[in-house]
């Protein structure tokens, strides 16, 4: 299996760490409000990646985080008259939904930056005991000449970023010893929510909280760090000299980046009218159409975004829909058990498309070809799954529909069962939906889960469900 490093800008031979262990951490979203199609893009991508290391057999520890104090949060906090704490939990449960829809596995792990303020402090006290970093007045900065390996991962320069001018730099002057070094930890503003810590009460910043996070779950070196390109500087490049420089060893094998999303060939922005969430995709699309119009390009393809292209989108996964339907009506009409010996010699042509996919995922996780793939199964399908098929032939192409599908995080099968997990969270957002007495929220809901076979039941002892 190869991937593209961003580190070595080459793709490499994946070798994990630890034999038959992979360890994978991905930034997650800023949770001020619903997720947007943007967000839903490394969602979808690394997801992906980490069900391909599942079907190859590997054990795999995947840890996302949510971002649940920040400048935003706070400044929508203010906004309604609520706490920020209100805002971070109200929007984690509206973007476990949206997840859910898009058929995203929950992570190992999804550790809240509020709840792990003390792997923080420890941190940044390291890095003060080793001189990589330095307080003044309340708000501790990292030395950013002092780690010698700085800009590797973005190929950024210091010198460079010093005459660059301020855009480039990585925070503002303020106190610091040089332009270059950024916040670890700042005091309280009025009205903020803080913590206490040996060198004021205020909050962490935002690069120090991964670090501390990726350190607690999986430990001070992993195999995959992984998120959106426009992370690569400052975050994750400051990442890497935080941890390293605080745990004295490589901090991340492999950097995997995923390009941008553009709306009709133009950045999204909400200024320019083409602003779009999840949910407010969801209202038009089953979330299975987003999930594969984006897994139809590769990650580090830029992929543009149009209703055109959703609908192509859709025609083309109802094509592999219709495909498995059909295999399916044969094989509940059929009276031939047995393989043909027609059959027995195509069985061998099954196996080459399971070839052909695993060939394009393992090429840098190429999930366009993967797709491919699955389109000429398809083909292969149609053309050969007939009234005089064999159950053992039909029940071939289902299984071998469904394997590939899952991997990329495709229900192909409309009979399959939804998450139990998934099943509650939307339960539970339908009993908020209730208590706001946003009844029309409630009943989409409700008429979600019974398009799913699920059929809800309000009894004195709470809500029920069970399959139809």
């Amino acid at each position: 299996m190869k991937l593209y490093n961003t580190l070595s800008r080459t793709k490499e031979t994946f070798v994990p760490v630890e034999a038959g262990k992979v360890k994978i951490y991905v930034c997650g979203p800023t949770v001020y409000n619903f997720i947007h199609i943007g967000n839903a893009r490394p969602m979808i991508v690394f997801d992906t990646v980490r069900r391909y290391f599942i079907y190859k057999g590997y054990d795999v520890n995947f840890v996302s985080n949510f971002t649940d104090i920040d400048d935003k949060i706070i400044q929508e906090a203010i906004a309604e008259g609520v706490t920020a704490e209100e805002i971070s939990k109200r929007y984690i449960k509206e973007c476990l939904i949206d997840m859910a829809s898009m058929n995203v596995l929950p992570s190992t792990t999804t550790p809240l930056a509020t709840e792990e303020i003390c792997g923080m402090v420890e941190m940044i006290q390291t890095l003060i005991n080793k001189s990589f970093a330095y307080q003044k007045n309340g708000t501790v900065y990292f030395r950013a000449r002092k780690f010698e390996d700085y800009g590797k991962l973005s190929g950024k320069n210091l010198d460079d970023l010093q005459t660059g001018g301020r855009s480039l730099l990585v925070s503002g002057v303020d106190e610091k010893e040089d332009a270059l070094d950024f916040v670890l930890w700042k005091p309280k503003k009025e009205g903020e929510p803080a913590w206490e810590s040996p060198w004021s009460a205020g909050r962490p910043g935002w690069h120090i909280e991964c670090s501390a996070m990726s350190k607690k779950y999986l430990g001070e070196e992993i195999d995959i760090h992984a998120g959106g390109e426009d992370l690569v500087f400052p975050h994750h490049e400051n990442e890497i000299a935080q941890s390293e420089a605080a745990n004295g060893k490589r901090f991340a094998k492999y950097w995997i980046h995923n390009a941008f999303l553009n709306i009709d060939n133009r950045k999204m922005s909400k200024s320019e009218g083409n602003f779009f969430t999840v949910r407010e995709v969801a209202a038009k699309y089953d979330l299975q159409v987003l999930r594969f119009f984006m897994l139809c390009a590769h990650y580090r393809s830029p992929l543009n975004f149009s209703e055109a292209l959703m609908k192509a989108a859709k025609a083309g996964l109802d094509r592999i829909i219709t495909a498995v339907d059909n295999v399916k009506f044969l094989k509940d009409n059929t009276k031939v058990i047995a393989l043909t010996d027609k059959e027995k010699e195509l069985l061998c042509k099954i196996d080459g498309f399971v070839v052909e996919f695993e060939q394009a995922m393992d090429d840098d996780f190429n999930t366009a070809d993967a797709v491919t793939a699955i389109f000429e199964l398809a083909k292969f399908s149609n053309k050969h799954a007939t009234g005089g098929s064999s159950v053992a032939f039909l029940n071939m192409l289902q299984e071998t529909f469904v394997k590939l599908s899952d991997v990329l995080g495709l229900i192909v099968d409309k009979k399959a069962d939804m998450l139990a997990k998934d099943i509650e969270l939307l339960i539970e957002a339908r009993q908020d939906a209730r208590k706001n007495k946003d009844f029309a929220k409630a009943d989409e809901i409700r008429d979600e889960l019974l398009s799913q076979g699920i059929v809800l039941e309000d009894t004195r002892e709470g809500v029920k469900w069970k399959k139809a």
